[in-house]
């Protein structure tokens, strides 16, 4: 069983870092490089810079016994840390939904229903449909490990080293967009409310009820369905939008591979060149859902770009669980498979392009709260009008996307914002208090209760995420980092102002994001570099105009 064997092996592993992490004779040279980092070149000042802090933070400064002590504690969080993985996603896999009448099934879009036919099937569930959930206490160890290493709270320690800093600065952001996103999760909850009372019904809206009704509302206000785009976001669409945006900006080349390992006949690989025909990488694509395959989206390297010990090229894979292919029509995405394709084409991006020395600089290989801006960033193409109109076309006929269905797309982009905007940012509070707070919790309920009445969340909107199932905070590497997303979006909408302005394939512009943002990892300064970009600081102005908040 794996779960036994990951159970295992944690502490083991915990161990072998702090080996490394905790090794007196090796940081002693790292120390000694560090206090002659003058004698240098840039970017090995930034590496010794880099790799000195993370040491420093790891608690290679600590005494004999503290450094004990500190071992202790990494081998109980990270077993902590993936028991309560293990025991999320048991639950979420616990969970089954078998519905046996087609009537049931009303209202549901076709691949929905022909992925509930197939998981039926696998579990020889005859004539249904199952549908599954896609979506102890480690605290006292966090706290006390920061104390230990000179902090007052795991949310101090976990924000050295990123972009934001400090406690205060992440609550600061939070504070700005959290306003005007509840005032317009007010105004959606009043809209809402009375389309309710016009139904006949006397009921107040309650959390549960908010899909149902914002896509009555939806419906009502902009007469727009995501079915109605899919016929124009086939899969081949799309992946050609985002391999021409990225060869108009950047000028590379993607070339298909007839031959090349996978580990998967669903693999498709692409050789990346310049426009000398240089070899800039290799970029894997595994883009659709099957049974054995873990659900989400993600982008990870095989191997880093570097140029020390010799130029080794980058080998990166996008992994995404989109409908596959049927008889009669190509894969068809909603525009939210659409986004994450170019969402997750940005990470790739920024792991092919890499330029530095040294692995450790490379790629994605940057703060929590940067990793997000180079991905996010790419979403803005996919986004535009100009971009649609010239990639999404029907799958059968060939023709553009109607003048009417594009505005109605367009006049609903800022639609339900209160809710996207509220629901996260409740989540994101929820993260920090969990790695500020000096009480012992021992009631979840209360704790959350407590946090949500101080912030005045509407009681219609829950958060994201539940102290219980929040994976990102506890087991998936987010603790006090879950605002990055945000951040990043902030860093995103206001980098996209420049394409505004000159033309969203301005080649001056390209090259510049190309070399300041997708070629320098974490080599140099990511604010001077962002800055070197944009030619101003990053404004949270920008995402609230981005999001319809203002």
């Amino acid at each position: 069983n794996l779960n036994i064997i990951a159970s295992e092996l944690c502490p083991r592993l915990s161990r072998h870092n702090d080996s490394i992490s905790l090794n007196q004779d090796l940081f002693i040279r790292i120390k000694k490089v560090y206090e002659d980092k003058d004698l240098l070149n840039a970017e090995q000042q930034r590496l010794i810079q880099i790799i000195f802090d993370n040491f420093k933070l790891r608690g290679s400064l600590l005494d004999d016994k503290k450094r004990e002590v500190l071992k202790t504690m990494n081998e109980k969080l990270s077993s902590l840390s993936l028991k309560f993985n293990q025991n999320t996603l048991k639950e979420t896999n616990n969970f089954k939904l078998i519905i046996s009448d087609p009537a049931d099934l009303e209202g549901l879009p076709e691949d929905l229903v022909e992925l509930g036919k197939k998981q039926a099937e696998a579990e020889q569930i005859k004539d249904s449909w199952l549908f599954k959930a896609s979506r102890e206490n480690l605290y006292p160890f966090l706290k006390q490990k920061a104390n230990l290493l000179g902090f007052g709270c795991h949310a101090d320690l976990a924000l050295q080293n990123s972009m934001a800093e400090t406690t205060s600065n992440v609550s600061d952001l939070l504070n700005q967009v959290w306003k005007p996103a509840k005032q317009r999760a007010d105004e959606e909850i009043a809209e809402m409310q009375k389309l309710i009372q016009k139904e006949g019904n006397n009921f107040k809206l309650e959390a549960w009820d908010w899909w149902f009704y914002s896509e009555k509302v939806r419906k009502e206000k902009y007469d727009f369905s995501e079915e109605d785009m899919k016929p124009f976001l086939s899969l081949e669409n799309i992946r050609t939008a985002a391999f021409t945006t990225a060869e108009r900006l950047f000028d590379i080349k993607f070339i298909k591979l007839s031959e090349y390992p996978k580990y998967h006949e669903e693999v498709e690989a692409y050789k990346v060149i310049d426009s000398d025909n240089n070899i800039v990488g290799i970029f894997l694509t595994d883009y659709f859902a099957r049974p054995s395959k873990q659900g989400g989206a993600w982008m990870t390297s095989y191997r880093d770009q570097s140029k020390n010990n010799g130029i080794k090229y980058p080998i990166i894979i996008n992994v995404c669980n989109f409908p596959k292919p049927t008889k009669n029509k190509p894969s068809l995405l909603n525009f939210e498979h659409a986004i994450t394709l170019f969402h997750e084409f940005g990470h790739a991006l920024h792991g092919l392009l890499s330029d530095v020395t040294y692995p450790s600089l490379s790629g994605t290989s940057v703060p929590r709260d940067y990793v997000e801006f180079p991905s996010q960033m790419m979403e803005n193409w996919i986004r535009n009008p100009e971009v649609l109109n010239e990639f999404a076309q029907h799958f059968q006929t060939g023709e553009k996307i109607p003048e009417d269905l594009m505005n109605k797309y367009l006049n609903c982009q800022k639609f339900n914002q209160g809710f996207a905007t509220t629901e996260y940012l409740a989540a994101s509070f929820l993260d920090l208090a969990w790695h500020t707070s000096d009480n012992d919790v021992t009631d979840i309920g209360s704790f959350e209760e407590e946090l949500f009445n101080d912030i005045n969340k509407p009681k219609e909107i829950d958060s994201r995420y539940g102290s219980t199932y929040f994976n990102h905070i506890f087991s998936g590497g987010y603790s006090s980092s879950y605002y990055s997303y945000m951040w990043s979006e902030v860093l995103d909408s206001s980098a996209f102002e420049v394409f505004e302005k000159n033309g969203i394939y301005d080649k001056s512009s390209g090259q510049k994001l190309k070399e300041y943002v997708y070629s320098s990892g974490n080599s140099k300064d990511l604010m001077e570099q962002f800055i070197r970009f944009n030619g101003k600081e990053p404004d949270p102005k920008r995402l609230l105009e981005k999001r319809g908040l203002v």
